[in-house]
């Protein structure tokens, strides 16, 4: 059967000018604290353990193409072979400075060359572990057009979703569609700066676990109509 044509989303088209842009003006104008981070990250991570400093995995894509994520690892290695992929608060494989970078989220740093490939955006939807993604697409339907974009290096669900609740982030996912502009993702990236600044990132107790999602939810496909405006507002309200 021949592939399925990608979605098209018109709002879409500023998203890929955006990300050049601020990629090009950050290292211009932020040249020496790059230079600075680029060294230090991976010598403390190296430092540790001796072991690598980077980890990839393949992660959903836009119209559902995978693709390789690249991050600092802040795991022991074969951490997935010792426990599930999602982690907790105290979860033993999560090493010293790997708990730093998820707290500042700089473990996510290297996902920009994902961007500069055009495999991700600054803002969008969380692009997720294939696994993790195919079974949510069982549970939820219309749950794939979340991938309408690339996915983000931040977004609304990153940001204020609190509890890692499958359904809560794809409801913002589907807003952050429905409300995507240059505003909105410049806004999204300002607060995900000051989230790092302040190490306010990764307070979580753990993921809701796949196999107690109970199927029989309301399909959240046909609620994303009636969203309205107060759901970025109340959640920014409640983060500031």
């Amino acid at each position: 059967m021949p592939e399925a044509a990608p979605v098209i989303n018109p709002r879409a088209r500023y998203k890929r000018r955006f990300d050049l842009t601020l990629l090009v003006l950050a290292h211009l104008l932020l040249f020496p604290l790059w230079i600075l981070i680029w060294t230090v990250i991976p010598l403390v991570i190296w430092l540790e353990d001796r072991r690598p400093v980077f980890y990839r995995q393949q992660r959903m894509g836009k119209d559902g193409k995978p693709f390789d994520v690249i991050k600092f690892r802040t795991m022991v290695v074969d951490a997935e072979n010792q426990g599930p992929a999602w982690t907790t608060d105290d979860d033993p494989r999560v090493t010293r400075v790997g708990r730093i970078l998820r707290r500042t989220a700089l473990d996510e740093l290297p996902e920009i060359i994902n961007i500069w490939r055009g495999d991700m955006s600054f803002v969008g939807p969380r692009a997720l572990d294939l696994d993790e993604h195919r079974a949510l697409e069982g549970l939820m339907a219309g749950f794939e057009r979340r991938l309408q974009v690339q996915p983000g290096l931040t977004g609304l669900a990153q940001i204020y979703d609190k509890n890692d609740d499958p359904y809560e982030k794809y409801r913002y996912d589907m807003e952050y569609l429905q409300k995507l502009s240059p505003y909105l993702d410049a806004r999204l990236i300002l607060i995900s700066v000051w989230n790092t600044v302040i190490a306010r990132w990764d307070h979580r107790s753990g993921k809701v676990k796949l196999e107690n999602l109970k199927t029989d939810q309301a399909d959240l496909s046909e609620d994303q109509g009636d969203l309205s405006e107060s759901t970025i507002m109340d959640a920014e309200n409640s983060h500031h």
